[in-house]
């Protein structure tokens, strides 16, 4: 009976605790950090810092505690390249340039950046890239001779091997990537998910070894329309969006939501704000129920899983990531930024 009574006293002061919710999104403070006459659309958190890679050869980082920005610019004989994929692992940072030649960097040995992969050809076209982990990795690319470009590496980014279009799902007529956030691929564990152009979603759960493709509900009926953006919470919870960027306020079947790990999608706020938009992003420590959404059109909010938006900023921006539940940095013409959620 003791016990009985010291459960029931614990599940009583247990169950009368309120949960802990913070307030919703209404606003958002934007310091700029950078400016240039650039189109930046590749960012990425780096411990105490922010890597970025831009157009006109242009890369660096932002040292995120003294705002000190530093620059440097890389030349291909006298290609100045346009970089819109970036990745890193705990020891190196790497870059990829869009379009022929496909130019893929990694920090050297000896202070510069090395070059570890090239790829050309006429319809050669990179778009995004991620790390599993500091050994493994991934980018990805147009269709080039009926599939998708994918390439990996294995051994920490000092060599890259291209999948053969035997090894990947057949490309739909015209299908690839949008090279517009580099956020239309997304790992988490084993896993991994490409958005396309065809508004499908390729998938794999071995690292990119083999691959699978589902067709999303997403509008795909223009080469401008298709996913430009994944994101997964955990390995269930995932959101996509895209739209037409020459048609950006047109709302219809542009955001989809996948409960079961990518496997099947269902559209979410059709003809609903917010219209075309370039990145997504899960809100972290949000349960999966708050999510951004950017691009040069302004900032959307969701804090019901993408049911219902707020347009909460008119700031146009190409791309977000998140620090913190409350602070990211987001990247667009001609500058980058801090975001400041309230």
């Amino acid at each position: 009976m003791r016990y009985i009574i010291l459960f029931i006293t614990l599940f009583v002061i247990h169950s009368c605790k309120k949960p802990v919710n913070r307030p919703y999104f209404t606003k958002v403070k934007v310091e700029v950090l950078y400016e240039d006459s650039l189109n930046i659309r590749a960012i990425e958190l780096m411990g105490g810092s922010l890597g970025f890679a831009a157009n006109e050869g242009v890369f660096g980082t932002i040292d995120l505690q003294t705002k000190t920005v530093r620059t440097n610019r890389q030349k291909f004989d006298s290609i100045l390249p346009e970089f819109r994929a970036i990745a890193h692992t705990s020891t190196d940072f790497f870059m990829l340039s869009v379009a022929n030649p496909a130019l893929l960097y990694k920090t050297g040995d000896k202070g510069s950046m090395e070059l570890v992969y090239t790829e050309e050809g006429e319809n050669v076209f990179y778009d995004a890239m991620a790390f599993w982990n500091d050994k493994e990795g991934i980018a990805i690319g147009d269709n080039v001779g009926g599939c998708l470009s994918i390439i990996n590496t294995r051994d920490g980014g000092y060599s890259w091997t291209k999948l053969s279009c035997a090894q990947l799902p057949e490309a739909l007529d015209g299908e690839g990537a949008f090279a517009a956030s580099n956020t239309n691929i997304v790992v988490q564990g084993n896993k991994g998910w490409i958005g396309t152009t065809k508004g499908r979603v390729f998938y794999t759960d071995n690292k990119g070894l083999s691959w699978s493709a589902v067709q999303t509900p997403i509008l795909r009926d223009k080469p401008t329309q298709g996913i430009y953006s994944i994101d997964f919470y955990d390995n269930l919870l995932g959101i996509a969006i895209g739209g037409d960027y020459t048609e950006p306020d047109k709302r219809k079947a542009n955001k989809a939501i996948s409960r079961d790990g990518g496997k099947s999608w269902q559209l979410l706020a059709n003809n609903q704000e917010p219209g075309y938009k370039s990145c997504i992003r899960f809100v972290p420590d949000s349960e999966g129920n708050e999510i951004v959404a950017i691009g040069f059109t302004g900032i959307s909010y969701s804090h019901d899983m993408g049911m219902n938006w707020k347009a909460i900023s008119n700031e146009g921006f190409y791309t977000i990531r998140f620090q913190n539940d409350s602070v990211a940095y987001a990247a667009g013409k001609n500058r980058i930024a801090k975001l400041t959620f309230k």
